[in-house]
């Protein structure tokens, strides 16, 4: 003789159980979703200000030019390197903003549709906030050495009275040393969300 058992439906989970959705709250949800395209006006301001960083480059490029073309003979190194570091600091800060306008309207507004483009940037694949901010970080730590190295240029006459001094800028030793601290803070950050954004992602099984 064989026992049958009778097999008693399952009850459905709460979370299982499909809860009706009131109009009101579907607004509300739709509304607070749609509100994201309000950052999107933030963003073509700072595609302007990318304008702006363009026209400053070509000034400064044409001042360079300039200097160098008046009298070829008589080159100042220093100033020359200065110049220099000037045009690449303008071009990291726009790297900054390519950054910024790009990865900050594919994470929060809306994505950008350019898949299999061969344009497309290699981090923008998986961009995310927290690889967004990694990035801003060592990008900020890029535009601080600029800063910085201009400053070593003058380190030099640091020990003579009242500073050194080069293309008009005053240098002290007390500036500098909060240069270089303020520059070691940069890099500790950018450790830190680093390492945040590590521990925070999926461990693989």
């Amino acid at each position: 003789m064989t026992d049958t058992l009778e097999q008693t439906p399952a009850r459905p989970t709460p979370s299982t159980v499909e809860r009706p959705t009131r109009p009101a709250a579907c607004a509300i949800g739709s509304l607070i979703f749609l509100s994201r395209w309000l950052q999107a006006p933030l963003y073509l301001g700072l595609i302007v200000a990318q304008i702006v960083y363009v026209v400053v480059f070509m000034v400064e490029l044409w001042h360079l030019a300039e200097t160098v073309i008046a009298d070829p003979s008589h080159i100042d190194e220093a100033t020359i390197m200065l110049s220099v570091l000037g045009l690449i600091d303008v071009v990291m800060i726009a790297n900054l903003l390519i950054m910024v306008i790009i990865g900050g309207y594919e994470t929060f507004v809306s994505r950008v549709n350019v898949d299999g483009h061969p344009d497309q940037p290699e981090w923008l694949s998986h961009v995310n906030a927290n690889v967004l901010k990694v990035k801003l970080a060592m990008a900020i730590i890029g535009i601080s050495s600029i800063h910085l190295l201009k400053t070593f240029i003058a380190v030099g006459d640091l020990g003579r009275a009242g500073g050194g001094a080069l293309a008009g800028e005053s240098y002290t030793s007390e500036g500098v040393l909060w240069q270089v601290v303020i520059h070691m803070v940069f890099i500790v950050s950018a450790v830190a969300l680093a390492f945040i954004d590590r521990i925070s992602r999926p461990k693989a099984h």
